[in-house]
This record gives C-alpha cells, sequence and structure tokens, in this order.
C-alpha cells in the first residue's frame, strides 16, 4: 500500500499537469477565436469571386475550359492525382490528425501513381517514416495560415495542373462543421464540376442585360479561377487549424477533468491512509496507556502483599 508521503507526491505531480493541460486549453481558445476572426475578414473577397463565375455560368452554359470538367459531364480522368494533405505539427489534438491520415491513405488507394503534397510536420513525419514518397513539402508551419501561403500553395498546385502533371487535385482536411464536431473530408479542388456554380434557382432567372466579357470568357475565367483555388486552400488551412485547436481543446478538458477524478480518488485514498494512521496511533497509545495502569496497578498489589 502506497504512503501517505507518496500520495502527496501523486497528488502534486497531477495537480502540476493540470495546471498545464488547462494553460493549453486557454491558448487553443485563443488561437481559435483568432483564427475565425481571419477568415472572416477574407470570406467576402471569395464569395464574391464564387458569385461572379456563377453570374458567368448564367450567360453561358456551354463554356469550356481547361479547369471545368466538360459540358457532357464528369468523366474518368487519365494521368496522376494530386493529394493536399493537410495535417497539425504536432500531437495532443485527440483524433485529429489521425483521421486525415486514414482519409488520405484511403483515396491514394484508389488511384495508381498518386501525388502527395503534406502541410503540417505531424503528417511529414508520418509519410517518412512509413516510407511513403511525398511529391513536395510546404515546409512552413500550420499553426499560422496566410493567405499568402496559400498562394504559394495554390500556384504550385495549378502549375502541375496546367502542365498536364496533375489531372485531379484533392484537398484533404478537416472540416469544422460547428463547435463540437469536426470531421475529416476529402474535396476535389479541380477540375470544377459546373454544377457547383449552377444551382436551380438561379438557372431558372433570365438574363435581361446580357454581359461582355473582354477579351473573353474563357480568359476571364482563367484570370478568375485561381484566386478561387487561393481561396478555397485558404479556407481549407483555416478550417483544418481552427478543428486543431477545437480539438485540443476537447482533448485537455477531458485532461483536466480526468485530473479532477483522479485528484478526488487519491484525496479519499490519503484521507483514508490518513485516519488509519491516525487510528493506529490512538489504538498504540490507548494500549500503551492501559498497559501502564495495569502495571501500576499491579506494582500496587505487590506492595501491598509485603507491608503486611
Amino acid at each position: 500500500m502506497a504512503t501517505t508521503k507518496e500520495i502527496k507526491n501523486r497528488i502534486k505531480s497531477v495537480r502540476d499537469t493540470q495546471k498545464i493541460t488547462n494553460a493549453m486549453y486557454l491558448i487553443a481558445s485563443t488561437k481559435l477565436r483568432k483564427a475565425k476572426s481571419e477568415l472572416d475578414k477574407t470570406r467576402p473577397f471569395f464569395n464574391c469571386l464564387q458569385g461572379e463565375i456563377k453570374r458567368i455560368f448564367r450567360t453561358s452554359e456551354e463554356i469550356e475550359n481547361k479547369y471545368f470538367y466538360p459540358v457532357t459531364g464528369e468523366h474518368e480522368l487519365h494521368g496522376s492525382y494530386g493529394y493536399l494533405v493537410i495535417t497539425a505539427d504536432k500531437g495532443l489534438a485527440g483524433a485529429y490528425n489521425q483521421n486525415v491520415i486514414k482519409e488520405a491513405l484511403r483515396l491514394m488507394q484508389e488511384h495508381e501513381n498518386p501525388k502527395l503534397f503534406v502541410v503540417g510536420e505531424f503528417g511529414r513525419h508520418y509519410f517518412t517514416s512509413h516510407n511513403i514518397p511525398i511529391e513536395q513539402s510546404f515546409l512552413y508551419t500550420a499553426q499560422n495560415p496566410t493567405i499568402h501561403r496559400a498562394r504559394e500553395i495554390s500556384a504550385i498546385l495549378l502549375d502541375l495542373f496546367n502542365r498536364q502533371k496533375l489531372s485531379k487535385i484533392f484537398v484533404i482536411y478537416t472540416d469544422m462543421q460547428g463547435a463540437i464536431n469536426s470531421q475529416a473530408c476529402s474535396t476535389r479542388l479541380l477540375p470544377f464540376h459546373r454544377a457547383q456554380f449552377i444551382t436551380p434557382d438561379i438557372q431558372e432567372k433570365e438574363i435581361k442585360t446580357p454581359f461582355e466579357f473582354q477579351p473573353s470568357i474563357e480568359k476571364v475565367l482563367d484570370n478568375i479561377v485561381p484566386s478561387y483555388v487561393t481561396g478555397f486552400i485558404y479556407s481549407a488551412l483555416i478550417d483544418s487549424f481552427c478543428s486543431e485547436q477545437n480539438a485540443r481543446m476537447n482533448a485537455m478538458d477531458s485532461a483536466n477533468r480526468n485530473a479532477q477524478e483522479l485528484l478526488d480518488e487519491l484525496s479519499v485514498q490519503y484521507n483514508h491512509i490518513r485516519q488509519g494512521a491516525i487510528t493506529q496511533e490512538i489504538t498504540e497509545v490507548s494500549s500503551g496507556a492501559k498497559s501502564m495502569r495495569k502495571k501500576a496497578k499491579m506494582r500496587g498489589f505487590r506492595g501491598g502483599e509485603k507491608s503486611e
């Protein structure tokens, strides 16, 4: 059985750990609010870009563009598929990283000759340690997603797509669906399906005044789509970062609750041992006093016999 000193040391260790997990919870909460704020500032611009692409398809649905599937519909494309995998730089975030990697491995098994592009130290370490080749690793932290880094990633992926080195590009990240739920998901980034920009209510509207595009609709799309791709990647980076912080908050909150339960159990155990020790001391003192009284009585009895 553990001694009171050992239990006190264990309680101190758990309390020190609890301070760390509580600090990590607060830090994650602050980062989450800041990242959401940055995303909200840029979202209107990219929503406008999406609106302009929708307006183009309202003008003419028979548009052919390299960034879109043909008008005849989606079909199987030959060539290498690119996978942009967004993970965190470290763990302590529940199953956040494992879910993303699991989804990436599932997709990569469905097509031969996959090209892997990784953001985040956790993903780089996992794929390297499992001898899975990485086409390009973006060597900057996933902890600070910025629009500048999204442009860099977008430029590299678009260059490979334009040179037909990649026939499809997927983004595998964690979508923050709410304050509690987050889910690893995969989205085809390129080519776009025109159904993404043509909704039934828009199709029903008629264009009374036709738009003019200079020099052509195709050239306008060629200029708009790269910015839209950048916005999508930036949104995926922010969503992943927010989901990571949310997962870390939940993990640290769970750790705090477990630590408190452990402290309660250790406190009860400490009190039982301490109470047992006190009871034992009282019993020993009482037994000693009783023994001393008995001896004193015996000495008094013997002394009385001698005096007679």
